[in-house]
């Protein structure tokens, strides 16, 4: 039977918001000597309360601070020798903080884990690496770290630096190695020295196509025939499925569901469509300066009639309805991402990269109109992302701000309806024979 290798009980990590030392080491000590001792902060303000201890004795989870915020809240769950777990969730949800504390880079503010054997940590890109000096040396300190002798890591060495593909800038200093290289190296180090924990954030995502394919296959390799455990966290869920078999779907620091991962994918995607749903006028989770918002999204036919589904084929409209608070806003770029029911983004539309012109917005309120002759994806439900930048600046960006559904179509006028069995997407030409 399977030993547990991965043991977190009542996880929390608490942030607090601006400075947290005092100004001076000594001061700062006598803080922690105060703490200890169950004593209040001898540095608060007349009048001010020991928030911490306020949040941290408070029954009610939900009591909050301006000054504290809880990155991750009441953490629970096992992981096996062996086991491929999948971390998922939205940004801002706690899987970095989450896998920070198991690479043992940030304690927990409260609970323990428990941590059997070496861990291997890519969870950005530089973890573990010094910009000074070369690919070789950063990987004989990487193994040192783990805690390999010289001996052991010579051993593998060729082997990294064969799967890395950097071979002809390894005695070069990591600082001139582009972000790509970067992660190759990265990567292939700390899947092959061995560690009994590997670690890996979406990090992976810095490099190609097919780098991702090669280290995908190299983590199932490490668990299937290594028998290692793997955390593997990203947005691509159908890597995530391929290579995980149990998932933990984080949501708001707390944990959402742990289980089968086609279950944790399918509530995760699930919630994607439901926050979809909700009025674009109403949405609170939206980045940007707000200069320029979106307000709502409406689908129309070729008679500028309003449609709930389109059709494979069809010619559709999407308008983009938006808020201008400034009046006079310039080089305003536009951006609409359509991803599929997996999450996977499968086209990024602007009007910087169609026909390069910036628009330049001076009335209150109206609407940027995307005009599709012969829509081209199969049948359906997208979710799709909403960007603005104004002058180089993120104004508005929603992810998941609508979605929409597609039904089968005749796309090639033959009379036979294109079905998603058949293509992620479909394109129009003609086939001739010459003679």
């Amino acid at each position: 039977m399977s030993q547990t290798v991965i043991k977190a009980e009542n996880i929390s990590k608490q942030y607090r918001l601006g400075n947290i030392g005092t100004g001076t080491v000594s001061r700062d000590l006598e803080r922690w000597f105060a703490k200890i001792r169950g004593k209040e902060d001898p540095f608060l303000k007349i009048g001010q309360e020991n928030s911490l201890k306020k949040i941290l004795m408070a029954e009610n989870k939900q009591t909050q601070s301006t000054e504290f915020v809880w990155a991750l809240k009441d953490i629970n769950f096992e992981t096996k020798q062996g086991d491929v777990l999948g971390i998922i969730g939205k940004n801002g949800a706690g899987k970095s903080t989450l896998l920070k504390i198991i690479s043992q880079i940030t304690a927990p503010t409260t609970g323990s884990i428990k941590i059997k054997g070496r861990v291997a940590s890519l969870l950005e890109i530089g973890t573990g690496f010094h910009p000074e000096l070369t690919g070789r040396e950063n990987g004989y300190l990487k193994g040192a770290l783990l805690g390999m002798t010289r001996k052991e890591i010579k051993k593998k060495f060729d082997e990294i630096v064969d799967f890395s593909g950097v071979e002809q800038y390894i005695d070069t200093p990591v600082k001139r190695y582009s972000s790509g290289m970067y992660v190759r190296l990265a990567f292939a180090v700390a899947a092959h020295l061995e560690p009994e924990i590997l670690v890996v954030d979406e990090v992976l995502a810095v490099g190609d196509a097919e780098f991702q394919k090669k280290c995908l296959g190299k983590m199932k390799d490490v668990s299937d025939k290594d028998g290692r455990t793997v955390l593997f966290v990203s947005h691509n869920m159908i890597a995530v499925q391929n290579l995980c078999k149990t998932g933990l779907l984080i949501s708001r620091g707390n944990i959402d569901m742990f289980g089968n991962i086609h279950n944790v994918i399918e509530k995760y995607l699930n919630s994607n469509i439901e926050i979809a749903s909700v009025k674009i006028s109403d949405r609170t989770d939206r980045t940007g300066n707000q200069k320029l918002v979106f307000t709502d999204v409406k689908i129309l036919n070729a008679n500028n009639i309003g449609i709930e589904t389109i059709s494979v084929g069809q010619k559709v409209k999407f308008r983009l309805f938006f808020s201008n608070k400034n009046n006079q806003l310039k080089n305003v770029v536009i951006a609409m991402a359509i991803n599929n029911y997996h999450g996977f983004q499968l086209s990024d539309i602007s009007n910087e990269s169609s026909n390069y012109e910036l628009f330049n917005i001076e009335k209150n309120n109206g609407y940027f109109e995307i005009e599709f002759s012969k829509f081209c994806l199969v049948s359906g439900i997208y979710t799709v992302n909403l960007f603005c930048k104004v002058n180089g600046d993120i104004s508005d960006w929603i992810l998941n701000a609508f979605n929409f559904e597609v039904e089968a179509g005749d796309f090639y006028g033959t009379g036979k309806n294109m079905d998603k069995d058949q293509n992620l997407f479909l394109i129009d030409y003609k086939f001739k024979l010459i003679t």
